[in-house]
Parts: C-alpha cells; sequence; structure tokens
C-alpha cells in the first residue's frame, strides 16, 4: 500500500485535534474492560485508534488505518516526577500544547510552550529527529524552570 505522506500528516493533525488533547472539551474515552482508556476518531477512509493505560505514570500507543489497514503507528510513555504538583494542572497544560502541534510534525506539541498558571510559569519543550515515517522524541515540562514531567515517544509507518 502507497501511502501519501502529506495526507497521514494532514489526517493525523485532525486526529490529534479530536483526541487526548480535547478530552475535555467532550471527546469521548472509552474505558475499556483491561482498565486502559481509548479514543477514536474516523474521517473517510482513515481511522485513529489511541489506547493508553494509567494516568501517572502512563503509556499508550496511536494507531492510524488507511482503508482498514493499520500504516501508522506511535508509542509513548511518560510520568510527572515531581508527585507534590497538582497533576491536573500539569495534563491540563499538556493538552493546551497538544492542540499547537507544527503541521510539518504533529506527533506531539510545538518546540516550545509557555504559560502563566496561579502565578507559576509554565514550559513545554518538545524535541524530535525524523519524519511521520520514522520518527522519535522527547517532551517536557517545567514549572518556574524546575522539570517536573518527562515522556518520550517513538512511531513511523507500519505494514508497507
Amino acid at each position: 500500500m502507497n501511502i501519501n505522506l502529506k495526507e497521514l500528516k494532514k489526517f493525523l493533525s485532525k486526529a490529534n485535534l479530536a483526541g487526548y488533547a480535547s478530552v475535555q472539551e467532550g471527546i469521548v474515552e472509552i474505558k475499556e474492560k483491561d482498565g486502559s482508556k481509548t479514543i477514536t476518531y474516523k474521517d473517510k477512509n482513515w481511522f485513529f485508534h489511541d489506547n493508553y493505560f494509567g494516568g501517572e505514570p502512563y503509556g499508550g500507543r496511536e494507531v492510524i488505518f488507511a482503508n482498514n489497514k493499520p500504516v501508522f503507528m506511535m508509542v509513548y510513555y511518560g510520568m510527572i516526577s515531581d508527585k507534590n504538583i497538582n497533576k491536573e494542572l500539569v495534563y491540563k497544560f499538556l493538552r493546551k500544547a497538544l492542540k499547537l502541534f507544527p503541521e510539518d510534525a504533529p506527533f506531539r506539541g510545538p518546540k516550545i510552550f509557555k504559560e502563566t498558571i496561579d502565578k507559576n510559569n509554565y514550559k513545554y519543550e518538545n524535541t524530535w529527529s525524523g519524519d511521520v515515517d520514522y520518527f522519535s522524541g522527547q517532551e517536557k515540562i517545567f514549572i518556574d524552570e524546575k522539570e517536573i514531567y518527562v515522556a518520550q515517544y517513538s512511531g513511523g509507518l507500519v505494514d508497507m
């Protein structure tokens, strides 16, 4: 199967906006029998399936299908290192960052995103290498320059 990478990026961008980043805005998470949660999104012949375990720490994987065949996969794992931090605020900030992904690299969030929350300076940093066909990266969150969250991710094309 020949996949148009531009179309794949466009669909991944739509799926990301309709996925975890928008959970608190009415996106439905299905609670699975195994304790995981699943978020799905469909657009024409494309289907997105995000399944993850936990909340703190967490891990999961996203799969994109084209015409019912898996074509893309990403795995991820992350956690908050400081257990005294308000997890809800951190993950709310993370969801904001995840909506600001660059169109040419819609894997997670932007390279940098900053916001002041309750007089604290939050900063999201994302570094990656590669393109949608094969990539890996790491995202971090800092509060007042102290690293409090880190996640690793990697992925690319599958079953070609």
